[in-house]
């Protein structure tokens, strides 16, 4: 049996809805469309005119022997408002509702569970509404409209933000799951003050910067992947530096203004650790950036030891 499947979900404006899931290892394709309505092959024009009954929505090919269905679904609801029936942040009407499409049992069943479990952790005070409904033909939308996000950086950085979704994003799933005192045990006091405290470790003689082993970098405080050995290069700037993270879900940017300086900061997604900052000074050959991390808020996983330690779906990194 195959292991390539089908994923897809409708999260809103599927210009934001690339980005998440775009690079993450297993992801072999991802196309933006309508599906869910009532007419044939639609045109933009037809669907936010509301007529057609279909939804924005993303459909992702993946390798499930490398990315289970469930790390899909925790991503999709991680990009979204989960209580929102009437559609997404400035996004009115049915056009932009949400949606998980199931194209079998057991993603039915996976999806189920964690929107269940959402619904019984308390992380929000209204009900989760995230219909869970069986998979519809999906028509592929226009080609301008496919990786917008690549195509169209400073509109959809102005839309991501200007839509109100960032904002939601940063308030309601950027958020520290630790408890303070569970935290201390588990760090050292460094690692506690650069993560929890903002810190910036001293530079050249921590753990990373030299460091040329092959293998993941993950978060000390989430385990979560966040660079691989691949991304990395020599800076010269006294801590590690990487071309880009594993996903760009793993980390999420903050503007940081402190000491008298304008710089962005790099923040995990799954524990709202303090990482570093991001930097436009980059191999212009890879994209321009520099991730300037703290080897305090990293823990390496050497390659032999990935799937020992269940990081196994990153292997393919080293293919």
């Amino acid at each position: 049996m195959s292991s390539i499947k089908q994923a897809t979900f409708a999260g809103g404006c599927f210009w934001c809805m690339v980005k998440p899931f775009d690079e993450y290892p297993g992801v072999i394709k991802i196309e933006v469309g309508y599906t869910g309505g009532h007419v044939e092959d639609p045109s933009y024009e037809e669907v936010c005119a509301h007529h057609t009954g279909h939804q924005e929505a993303v459909q992702i090919t993946y390798d499930e022997a490398i990315l289970p269905y469930r790390e899909l679904v925790e991503i999709f609801f991680r990009s979204i408002d989960p209580t929102d029936p009437d559609g997404q942040f400035n996004d009115r009407g049915e056009t932009y509702h949400t949606a998980i499409f199931y194209h079998d049992e057991a993603q039915k069943a996976i999806a189920e569970t964690y929107k269940h479990e959402l619904e019984v952790s308390g992380l929000f005070e209204k009900p989760i509404v995230v219909p869970i409904v069986a998979a519809m033909a999906f028509y592929k939308a226009e080609d301008y409209h496919q990786d917008y996000y690549k195509k169209n950086r400073f509109y959809y950085d102005r839309y991501y933000k200007g839509s109100g979704r960032k904002n939601f994003l940063d308030t309601y799933w950027h958020r520290n799951p630790y408890k303070e005192q569970e935290l201390k045990e588990k760090l050292t006091p460094l690692q506690y003050q650069v993560t929890q405290e903002n810190g910036t470790e001293a530079p050249y003689g921590n753990a990373f910067y030299e460091h040329d082993e092959e293998g993941i970098y993950v978060d000390i405080v989430s385990g979560k992947p966040l660079f691989s050995s691949k991304d990395k290069f020599h800076s010269g700037c006294g801590w590690p530096a990487f071309t880009k993270p594993i996903a760009p879900i793993s980390v999420y940017e903050k503007e940081d203004l402190s000491h008298g300086m304008h710089r962005i900061e790099i923040r995990s997604s799954y524990a709202d650790s303090h990482l570093g900052h991001v930097f436009q000074d980059g191999p212009r050959e890879t994209g321009g950036l520099r991730y300037c991390i703290n080897s305090a808020a990293l823990r390496f996983i050497s390659r032999d030891k990935m799937k020992e330690e269940g990081y196994g779906a990153y292997l393919n990194l080293f293919n």
